[in-house]
C-alpha cells in the first residue's frame, strides 16, 4: 500500500508542457544545430571572396550575431542538457562575444515546474505534507536550473532559512537525450573541423550528468568536500552549505540557506554601493574572491582528488566581506591518484615553462597526439597552456579551433582520457570568472606548491625535477 502523501510521479510528467518529448528534442536539435552548422560552412566560402580585412572581420560579427541567436533560441527552449552547453561555451575565451553576450544570461533560466507538482515530488519524496514539515516556504524559486529547481524555505521549529531542490519531473529521459544526439554531432566535427576526441568528452559528460539525478549522491559530496576544506584550512576559502541529513532523497535535498549575490551581479553591487568598479578597492575585492576559488579547486584537485566540477557563475556566490560560497555539488569528480599526479607534473610544466616537461606528461596522462608542424614541442606546450591554465598564450585572446593558426588544428588530440574533462572544464571556467572580473592570472603558478607537495608525497619530486613512473 502506498504512503498517504505518495503519487504517481510518472503521471506528472504528461502534465508538463514546457519539454518536447525526446523524438520532438531529437527533431528539434538536428534541425538547428543543421541549420547553424551550414550557416557558418557556407559563410566561410562567403568570406573567402572578400580581400579587405576589415570588410571579413566586420562580416564575421554579424555571422556571429545571427549564429548567437540562433544558438540562445535552441538553448533556451529546449533547456535541459543544452542550458549546461550553453554555460561552457558562453565564455569570452572560447566563444566569439556575440555568444557570449548572449549565452551569459541563460544561468539558472530553466523554465521552473509548477508549484503544484514541485508540491507533490517533496510530499511523495519525504513521505509528509508540505505544511506538517516547513514553517514557510516560498512559491517562487530562487532559480530554476537544467535538473533542478531550489525555493527558500524554514522548517517548523527553526530559526533558519534552508534551500529546498527539487529535481524536475521527467528531466532524467530528456537530458540522455540529448547527450546521445549531441555525442552524434561530436563524432561528426571531429572527423571534419575540429581536431581533438570531442567524443570522449561526450561520453564522460553523460556519465558525470548521470550522476546528478541522486541527490543522496551530492549530499555526500558536498558533506566530503565540506570537511576536507574546513579542515585543511585555519578559515576555509569558500564556503560550503550544510546538509540537512534527514533531508535528503533521490529528488529532494534541503541545505542550509547562504546569504549572497550572484557573483554575475558582482558589478552592479559595487556600483550601487557607489564603489568605483575600476578603482583599488573593487580591484582588491576581485582579487579576493579569484584568489578563494583558485586556492579551494588547488587543494582539492591536486591534493584531495575529489572536487567540485562545475564551476560556473551560476553555482557561486558573494557573501559578505568578499567571501565565496560554492554551490551545487551534482557534478564532482574523484580523479584515480595516478591522474592526481600525473596532472600535478602538467601542472609543474606549466608553471615553469618547461615543454619537455610537458610533453611527457601528455603522455603520462594518456593524451594521444598526432603533429607534422615546426616547433611541434613548442605547439605541445602552447596546447597545453590553452587547455589547463587560466592564462592563455601570448598573443591568444580567444580559442579559435577553425583556424589555421590554432594550437587545436596544428597537433590532432587523438586521444583524450574521459576523466580529465572534469579538470579542463574547472580550469575553463575558471579562466572565464578571471576574463569577467578582469584578472589575468595563471592558475598554474598559483597551484604550483600543491603539484609540488602531492608529487613529494609520493616519492616522485627529487632536487626540483619530476621523476616519472
Amino acid at each position: 500500500m502506498l504512503p498517504p502523501f505518495a503519487v504517481d510521479i510518472n503521471g506528472i510528467k504528461d502534465k508538463l508542457t514546457y519539454q518536447f518529448r525526446p523524438w520532438q528534442r531529437s527533431f528539434q536539435f538536428w534541425v538547428r544545430a543543421i541549420d547553424i552548422y551550414t550557416g557558418y560552412k557556407v559563410f566561410q566560402v562567403r568570406v573567402n571572396f572578400v580581400k579587405d580585412a576589415q570588410k571579413q572581420e566586420a562580416m564575421w560579427e554579424k555571422q556571429h550575431e545571427l549564429a548567437a541567436d540562433k544558438i540562445f533560441a535552441m538553448c533556451y527552449d529546449l533547456g535541459g542538457f543544452f542550458l549546461k552547453i550553453a554555460q561552457i561555451i558562453g565564455k569570452p575565451d572560447l566563444a566569439p562575444a556575440a555568444w557570449v553576450k548572449r549565452l551569459v544570461t541563460l544561468c539558472d533560466r530553466a523554465p521552473p515546474t509548477p508549484f503544484d507538482v514541485v508540491k507533490l515530488v517533496l510530499e511523495n519524496e519525504l513521505g509528509q505534507g508540505i505544511d506538517d514539515v516547513f514553517e514557510r516556504f516560498d512559491v517562487e524559486p530562487l532559480g530554476s536550473a537544467s535538473i533542478a529547481q531550489v525555493h527558500r524555505a524554514r522548517l517548523k521549529g527553526d530559526t533558519g532559512d534552508v534551500v529546498v531542490k527539487v529535481q524536475h519531473p521527467g528531466i532524467q529521459d530528456l537530458m540522455m537525450t540529448d547527450i546521445h544526439n549531441l555525442q552524434v554531432f561530436a563524432l561528426y566535427m571531429q572527423k571534419t573541423d575540429i581536431k581533438f576526441d570531442l567524443y570522449s568528452v561526450t561520453k564522460e559528460m553523460e556519465k558525470q550528468i548521470g550522476y546528478e539525478f541522486d541527490f543522496t549522491r551530492e549530499a555526500n559530496a558536498m558533506e566530503r568536500i565540506r570537511k576536507f576544506l574546513y579542515e585543511s584550512n585555519k578559515k576555509t576559502p569558500v564556503l560550503v552549505p550544510r546538509v540537512i541529513r534527514n533531508m535528503v532523497t533521490r529528488r529532494v535535498l534541503v541545505m542550509e540557506y547562504i546569504d549572497g549575490i550572484p557573483i554575475m551581479s558582482l558589478g552592479d553591487e559595487i556600483a550601487k554601493r557607489g564603489i568605483n568598479p575600476h578603482g583599488k578597492v573593487a580591484a582588491a575585492a576581485k582579487q579576493k574572491i579569484l584568489q578563494s576559488l583558485t586556492l579551494a579547486y588547488g587543494q582539492m584537485i591536486l591534493k584531495s582528488g575529489f572536487f567540485h566540477a562545475d564551476p560556473h557563475p551560476g553555482n557561486i556566490l558573494i557573501c559578505k566581506g568578499s567571501e565565496v560560497a560554492l554551490l551545487d555539488y551534482g557534478q564532482v569528480k574523484d580523479l584515480p591518484d595516478q591522474l592526481r599526479l600525473a596532472y600535478a607534473n602538467l601542472v609543474l610544466a606549466i608553471a615553469n615553462g618547461d615543454p619537455l616537461r610537458a610533453s611527457e606528461s601528455y603522455r603520462e596522462l594518456g593524451i594521444e597526439t598526432f603533429s607534422k608542424c615546426e616547433n611541434e614541442l613548442q605547439e605541445l606546450f602552447k596546447l597545453a597552456q590553452t587547455m589547463f591554465d587560466t592564462k592563455l598564450p601570448p598573443g591568444v585572446v580567444m580559442l579559435q579551433p577553425f583556424s589555421e593558426e590554432s594550437s587545436i588544428k596544428k597537433v590532432a588530440v587523438q586521444s583524450f582520457p574521459e576523466e580529465l574533462f572534469s579538470v579542463l572544464r574547472t580550469v575553463h571556467l575558471l579562466r572565464g570568472l578571471s576574463i569577467g572580473l578582469g584578472i589575468n592570472y595563471s592558475c598554474a603558478e598559483q597551484w604550483r606548491p600543491f603539484a609540488e607537495e602531492a608529487l613529494s608525497r609520493a616519492g616522485r619530486l627529487k632536487r626540483g625535477t619530476v621523476t616519472l613512473a
